[in-house]
């Protein structure tokens, strides 16, 4: 029996893990550790085998009034939860970083992250998430540390990129055609990788992301077909795409950004869901997967 505490009470990715977790119930329970005040400091972490962290910011285009706070919560919280796992003897630990520490993706031009792409934040949401890993990597200790580096995350509910898109394709009658690639991670995917993590006892930087890459337009052109709604899809339009790629909003939905798949170690067999099945899970909103 492993017994398992995620730190970030009702969270979304602590959510799926913890309905994953329990479907196996004679090998894992499963508690939540709300980190909101500072009384989690007096929890008591020795009982437990592995911590799972998902608690923290997740706006990739913070305002610049957040700095301090994206810091105090992305980082020092970050850190100072690990260090507390590392002293009262928690096997394992892992974090929830952000491909988002390599930077955005690009209009313009192919993105691979690849082994030797360096960490190079353009934001202090990506910085925050650089520093936690620093400071956490640091720690002393016979602690197994798991970092992940996610692509953009969708799932039933999700926050964030994701439900624009969905409400745009399920209004709009003609997209762009503009072939970007990019990584994604579905949720139930995620989910699944948790669990193989512990039970595998793995340590190191995974980035996990879906099987296969995909384009925008054919995200837009599935989450359609589920609601039945026609949409011409045009090349005729990229030339705006490029003309406006120094938008923020353009870059998010049209950027080039993938991960190199020899980082997402496949080995583990995490990728249950295909695309297909995870947009139909996603538009009809069933948390139980």
């Amino acid at each position: 029996m492993k017994r398992v505490l995620i730190t970030g009470k009702n969270s979304y990715l602590g959510a799926f893990v913890k309905k994953e977790l329990e479907k196996d119930p004679l090998n894992y329970e499963v508690k939540e550790l709300d980190l909101k005040e500072e009384t989690w400091k007096n929890f008591d972490f020795s009982s437990f085998d592995v911590v799972y962290h998902v608690a923290g910011l997740a706006h990739s285009t913070p305002d610049e009034s957040q700095r301090d706070y994206y810091y105090k919560v992305n980082t020092e919280l970050a850190y100072q939860c690990a260090l507390k796992a590392a002293r009262e003897g928690v096997s394992q630990f892992i974090f929830m970083s952000s491909i988002i520490v390599y930077g955005s993706g690009d209009v313009s031009k192919m993105r691979i992250i690849t082994k030797d792409t360096a960490l190079d934040p353009d934001n202090f949401y990506g910085d925050s998430k650089k520093q936690a890993e620093i400071k956490i990597r640091s720690i002393d200790s016979n602690m197994k540390i798991v970092i992940l580096r996610p692509p953009m995350i969708y799932g039933p509910k999700s926050k964030g990129n994701y439900p624009l898109l969905s409400k745009f394709a399920r209004k709009t009658l003609i997209f762009p055609k503009y072939k970007n690639e990019r990584s994604m991670l579905f949720v139930g995917n995620l989910a699944v990788l948790i669990k193989k993590l512990m039970d595998t006892e793995f340590e190191g930087i995974l980035l996990p992301q879906n099987k296969e890459t995909v384009q925008t337009y054919r995200m837009i052109k599935e989450i359609a077909q589920f609601y039945h709604h026609k949409i011409w899809f045009t090349s005729l339009l990229n030339p705006l795409v490029h003309g406006f790629k120094k938008l923020t909003v353009v870059n998010k939905v049209f950027g080039n950004l993938v991960i190199d798949p020899s980082l997402s170690h496949f080995e583990l067999d995490y990728q249950k869901y295909s695309f297909e099945q995870s947009i139909v899970l996603t538009e009809k909103g069933d948390m139980d997967l």
